[in-house]
């Protein structure tokens, strides 16, 4: 993973002074909330319905394991007793007092951590798949790719002050599992048919009020004009973005209003003024970022080892969580391992304070001292020798960490919602164990094999329910609670929307609900099909009827 240099340290340094300076100048009164207001989101603080919540960058989800007890200090410190992994691959503290911010943008700073550019009108996190450099499917390593970004878009001058939020992902695997096509740039790493790998850029997603699927700008850009491509489509949107109603800032509304013909024609011109200008990619700056991601020293094993299948014979509960859990590697005798944070009457994605530390001790003792933390809020543990997994699966089942539902029902994407965000309509977390405490029985979800469920409490849609094959979105009905329910969305490679199934429900009838769809799906699909090649061949009609039929 990427370790900062002199500059990164001094940059960071003078950062937290001039924030600290900031902040004491508004408790003291001599700031007002309205100027105090962009330079707080500058620096990932917001105020939510009961507290400030600080989020934290995590850049492409990589977390080493100082930076995990770090993490684990100040949700014990400064907070209370845990943190939330977040869709961005970010991590978010819900409870720290306002005079505490400094310091604990302070701490962070010791192990190369700060919170810039999580919030606010900004590029933020650039994020990609988890698996990345470890996946046998994978073209090539997208996290040096995103390490560039990451460089290039921190502190950009042009790029300080965007119509609204922008947010870019890079994938490298053949199974997207990094959500690209609904970001505002998704980036693809591709091979074109002279051998060259580059990338394909799409522009104009996102979810939100409108969900967009992004549409393809680039085919193919070489390695050395990845940056200056982003920032012809960047100027682009700079340029001719809406900032007089947020609601069609985001560059969706302006590739959808302009046509993505015209579009592209805008953002070939401007690229081709900057396209061998100073943002162009040099073969050793390329290097230099790759450096930082060179294989760890694996040992030379074999696939399979007789420790392995003996116990994955003898010991159910450890064959269920290997089954689900634990995925091939690219080296032999090595395994990835994904912890799924979603421990029925949990929240999902919360993980407390012990956790933190926990995993900073396991990923030391087996997955050279570093995690990942992936969209769909869990953690993963990417370099796993096989033979050591079973003693691996009890450490983590002490710590409640081994929850063999990965990708299943209950392994679900949701947002803090109505219990702490000040822009939710709806609670989300009580609909979410609703759903766990309706479905908890391992053998029936293992039966309904891959199915994700995404629940946002408002439109926003940070819950990403747009591309759930299941999406609950809560709404405001004359002040109370109801929720809406859309049907066929996926993230994938394959990326669609959900259609809405109908009226909305009440929090109570959710459970029933999501009951009704598992039923239909069970008796209509084929063998071994998942429910979202069920639903894309018999469409949205039959779940709809039986969910709304009156009884007898």
């Amino acid at each position: 993973m990427y370790k900062y240099d002199q500059y990164d340290h001094q940059m960071l340094s003078d950062r937290i002074k001039q924030f600290r300076d900031q902040t004491e100048r508004y408790i003291s009164g001599d700031l007002s909330e309205a100027e105090f207001l962009p330079l707080r989101l500058q620096n990932g603080l917001y105020i939510q319905r009961m507290a400030p919540m600080l989020r934290v960058a995590v850049p492409y989800g990589m977390l080493s394991s100082d930076q995990l007890r770090k993490l684990a200090f100040i949700s014990n410190h400064y907070d209370k007793g845990y943190g939330h992994l977040t869709t961005r691959q970010n991590i978010q503290f819900n409870w720290p007092a306002l005079e505490d911010l400094p310091d604990i943008l302070e701490d962070l700073s010791k192990v190369e951590m700060h919170a810039i550019q999580t919030s606010g009108n900004c590029i933020r996190n650039t994020t990609t798949d988890q698996f990345a450099g470890v996946s046998p499917e994978e073209l090539e390593d997208s996290r040096p790719y995103c390490e560039i970004i990451r460089q290039w878009s921190t502190f950009h001058p042009e790029f300080a002050y965007l119509p609204r939020k922008f947010k870019i992902a890079v994938c490298g695997t053949t199974e997207d599992q990094a959500a690209t096509q609904v970001h505002d740039i998704g980036i693809y790493l591709k091979r074109n048919p002279e051998g060259e790998i580059g990338f394909q850029i799409l522009a104009g997603g996102g979810l939100g009020r409108t969900p967009v699927i992004g549409r393809e700008v680039f085919e193919f850009v070489s390695k050395p004009h990845l940056l200056t491509a982003l920032e012809a489509i960047l100027r682009v949107y700079n340029r001719l973005g809406r900032r007089d109603n947020k609601y069609k800032a985001r560059i969706k509304i302006l590739v959808k209003e302009t046509g993505i013909d015209e579009f592209k024609n805008l953002v070939f011109k401007e690229w081709q003024k900057i396209k061998n200008g100073p943002s162009t990619l040099t073969e050793q700056e390329i290097d230099r970022c790759k450096s930082y991601f060179i294989a760890p020293s694996y040992e030379e094993l074999a696939d399979d080892p007789e420790e392995l299948t003996s116990e994955l014979d003898k010991n159910l509960l450890f064959k269920s969580w290997f089954d689900q859990n634990v995925k091939p590697h690219k080296k032999l005798g090595y395994s990835i391992v994904s912890i799924c944070l979603k421990e029925t009457g949990v929240a999902p994605g919360d993980i407390t304070d012990v956790q933190l530390t926990c995993l900073a001790d396991i990923a030391e003792e087996f997955s050279f001292g570093e995690v990942r933390v992936t969209h769909h809020q869990n953690i993963v543990l990417a370099d796993v020798k096989q033979a050591d997994l079973l003693t691996l699966w009890k450490k983590l089942d002490k710590e409640s960490l081994s929850s063999p539902n990965l990708g299943l029902l209950t392994d679900m994407i949701c947002c803090p919602g109505g219990d702490f965000c000040a822009l939710a309509n709806a609670k989300s977390l009580p609909i979410a164990e609703s759903i766990q405490r309706q479905f908890a029985q391992e053998q029936f979800l293992k039966k309904v094999g891959e199915l994700r469920v995404n629940i946002s409490g408002c439109m926003n849609a940070c819950g990403h329910h747009h591309v759930g094959n299941i999406g609950i979105l809560g709404v405001d009905k004359k002040g109370e609670e109801f929720y809406q329910i859309s049907l066929g969305g996926s993230s994938k490679l394959k990326a669609s929307l959900g259609k809405i199934i109908g009226p909305a429900f009440s929090q109570n009838e959710i459970p029933e609900v999501i009951d009704k769809i598992v039923n239909v799906y069970l008796g209509a699909r084929n063998e071994g099909e998942a429910f979202i090649d069920t639903y894309n061949r018999i469409g949205l009609q039959p779940f709809k009827e039986y969910v709304y039929a009156k009884p007898d």
